[in-house]
């Protein structure tokens, strides 16, 4: 009888969680020289504030040492982290897409899903020129000993989905699987039936999902800002050959 040798299933990238939803993982990915991301380091959700007891059972054997948290104050105060035993990192981008959008509804603007959108696109160029800070202190912390970790904001899916795209670039992951990854989004996230919203349906509907094109104005301020990704990754972010090779290391298999 032969016998080959199997590769083993690799982990589930979703985890389903009753508390939080869009948890994933974002191992698994191809990247630089052909390694792979390494599972169970790095994961993506939205807010850790509503976890159940169940919740809990799933996330503990993950060894989670580190939650870094893009919220502003006020969305932190509203939902602290369910997980006490994890080290929770402060790195604030305070939200502006709600509140842009409520004063234009005041002002008697009607708001259409097209104006909702250029508002998402110019939310991720602003990443780019006023919030740089934060995503460079984000890899800071990466280059250190914080995994396995999990990346969120409130909604998990723009402040959050940036960042990790961010990552994915710094590791060597291909831009079509990067926007792949981004998209599971529409898939994974379910909209919190506890944020009340006074803004109309159909501007509700784009604020819980995400488009390519969102992403794609983050890039393009990256390319007017800094000339290109790369400088970006360098200047912006602070890795150099040296630390983007550190940070490779550490999350890439060998």
């Amino acid at each position: 009888m032969a016998y080959t040798d199997a590769m083993p299933d690799p982990p589930a990238r979703h985890l389903n969680l009753a508390g939080a939803s869009n948890f994933r993982d974002l191992g698994g990915y191809p990247a630089k020289d052909g390694r792979l991301v390494r599972w169970r380091q790095i994961f993506r959700s939205n807010h850790l504030g509503h976890l159940t007891a169940a919740d809990m059972e799933i996330l503990r054997p993950l060894g989670l040492k580190s939650a870094f948290d893009f919220r502003g104050a006020d969305e932190r105060v509203a939902a602290m982290c369910g997980l006490a035993e994890i080290a929770v990192h402060s790195l604030p981008i305070e939200p502006t897409v709600v509140a842009e959008l409520q004063a234009r509804l005041a002002s008697g603007v009607p708001l259409s899903s097209a104006d909702t959108v250029e508002v998402m696109r110019e939310s991720y160029r602003n990443y780019v020129r006023h919030n740089t800070q934060s995503f460079r202190a984000l890899f800071a912390h990466l280059l250190e000993d914080h995994a396995p970790l999990v990346i969120h904001c409130t909604a998990g899916k723009d402040r959050t989905g940036f960042a990790c795209a961010l990552i994915l670039h710094a590791l060597g992951v291909p831009d079509d699987l990067i926007t792949e990854d981004y998209l599971l989004t529409n898939r994974l996230y379910r909209r919190d039936p506890s944020a009340s919203s006074d803004l109309p349906e159909n501007v509700n509907q784009v604020l819980a999902s995400v488009e390519a094109s969102f992403l794609a104005a983050g890039f393009e301020a990256i390319s007017s800002d800094y000339g290109d990704l790369e400088n970006y990754v360098s200047r912006g972010l602070g890795l150099g050959g040296n630390e983007r090779a550190r940070l490779q290391a550490r999350y890439l298999e060998s």
